[in-house]
């Protein structure tokens, strides 16, 4: 959380906002990642 909110302000975004926008970001960043992992386990499983 702590390197997100630094970037944030990096890039000039207030902290407030950040906040908040942060938990919405990570939920689709996690569903992302789901999405690739399930994509890369269906692949490994193709291979002998």
């Amino acid at each position: 959380m702590t390197a997100a909110l630094s970037l944030a302000e990096a890039l000039g975004v207030p902290p407030i906002a950040a906040a908040e926008l942060l938990p919405v970001i990570e939920a689709a960043m996690v569903t992302k990642m789901n999405e690739q992992m399930a994509e890369t386990d269906r692949g490994s499983a193709l291979t002998p």
